[in-house]
């Protein structure tokens, strides 16, 4: 058997009701074409069998959508017909991506029996208000609930996805929020800035409004989470996400180690080799294209050595790998010089340094990545610095500092909030 690896992604594009915030393809009250879904996708993965056992699989995630809402006999079904047709190892990561609102007790054992074993949790907060003002159908005492059957059904991998810069939300309420999680001990957290996408209820609603945290405080949180996570034990090894040791979601990193990945669905993507593909993002489309055995395809490129140097920047530097000159040069077939004199300049700011011969960013740098690596890969196209001169010059303006500092201790925390509620200082 060869030793190629494969990541699987399966998309679940159903849920109880749309998310205030989400952009992602989902459907709600669609329950009445679940079963034509699944059908469609068993014969999709069937007609993949023969692609899919050239790898040996090893990572496979259930997303969505909610695919806890589309139920356990479901997802079993489908990561059965994935054993019977592609070389599924027997210690592949396999996620759920779960809303605390639709998980229940039996169905998470029957999962865990199956082999699913990592769960990804969709808290987003832990004040009542917020869920509800972000449209969660859950509040967080059910979330801890959820939470507590997933460890009852044996889960020992579990993913907490969080949210901040909401409406209203002050750094205190984000700081209690990271602490009440901490608290429950998952063995990784994502935190997600709120980004206001053109369509949503959110976008309609809170545009432009005084009481959205501006970009400043959005800042002031994700350094408060990166300090306080890593204090805890948590390891910040991708810009949002934070696991104790050992628990990276492997399937996630085969995206930034830009490793092969096949998805299933409507609107999933795919990366194999120097080949990028995705399908429609059109349910029914997908479902009739499928049975009538016409293309699903939406997008197809065959990337060029050129753009893969690019994506390979792009991608790394997302991760607290980053980037080293051995790779940079087999991997771009690039001169290293160039980039080297970038990121020392990256350095003097503070936005990067280097371990163990690596370059990667700092919590600062994490913070303004995406102009960083524009112009990574300015540099990296023309093998000039000249296009930012502002970035060589010595000014104290544009330095941060080494040493951010660290959140508050428990009681500190408890004594600000207990001071916001009372409006009287602890004695």
């Amino acid at each position: 058997m060869k030793d190629k690896r494969l990541g699987i992604y399966i998309h679940v594009p159903f849920c109880a009701s749309k998310c205030a915030y989400c952009d992602f393809y989902s459907l709600a009250h669609c329950e009445y074409i679940m079963p034509d879904y699944q059908d469609a996708l068993l014969k999709h993965l069937d007609e993949s069998a023969r692609s899919i056992k050239d790898y040996q699989v090893d990572t496979i995630y259930f997303g969505g959508g909610t695919p806890s809402y589309y139920g356990a006999e479901r997802i079993i079904e489908i990561f059965n017909a994935l054993k019977l047709n592609g070389n599924v190892r027997l210690d592949a990561e396999v996620t759920v991506e779960c809303n605390p609102d639709s998980m229940k007790l039996d169905e998470l054992k029957a999962l865990r029996a199956e082999g699913v074993n990592r769960l990804s949790i969709g808290v987003q907060a832990t004040n009542n208000d917020l869920l509800k003002m972000i449209g969660r159908r859950h509040n967080f005492q059910q979330a801890v609930y959820a939470y507590t059957m997933a460890r009852k059904a044996g889960f020992d991998n579990i993913s907490i996805d969080l949210m901040y810069g909401l409406p209203s939300q002050r750094k205190s309420d984000w700081a209690e929020t990271l602490q009440k999680i901490v608290e429950l001990h998952p063995e990784h957290i994502s935190c997600y800035g709120l980004k206001l996408e053109e369509g949503t209820r959110m976008y309609k609603e809170y545009k432009d409004s005084p009481i959205l945290p501006d970009d400043d405080e959005q800042a002031d949180m994700y350094s408060y989470a990166a300090e306080m996570l890593k204090r805890y034990g948590y390891r910040h090894y991708e810009v949002s996400n934070f696991c104790a040791p050992g628990f990276e979601s492997k399937h996630n990193l085969k995206y930034w180690n830009m490793d092969d990945y096949m998805g299933f669905g409507p609107g999933a993507h795919s990366s194999v080799g120097n080949l990028r593909y995705s399908y429609v993002k059109d349910l029914k489309q997908y479902i009739s294209a499928v049975y009538r055995d016409v293309s699903i395809v939406d997008e197809y490129n065959n990337i060029d050595p050129l753009e893969r140097a690019v994506e390979y920047v792009m991608l790394a530097m997302r991760t607290s790998r980053g980037i080293s000159e051995r790779d940079y040069r087999v991997r771009c077939q690039c001169d290293w010089k160039p980039m080297a004199k970038a990121l020392r300049a990256f350095e003097k700011k503070g936005w990067a340094e280097q371990t163990n011969g690596r370059w990667h960013f700092t919590v600062p740098g994490f913070l303004m990545s995406n102009t960083l690596i524009g112009i990574l890969l300015e540099v990296q196209a023309t093998g000039r610095l000249e296009g930012t001169p502002w970035l060589l010059e010595e000014d104290e303006h544009f330095a941060v500092k080494q040493e951010l500092d660290l959140p508050m201790g428990e009681y500190e925390l408890f004594e600000e909030l207990y001071q916001q509620q009372t409006e009287h200082p602890l004695k």
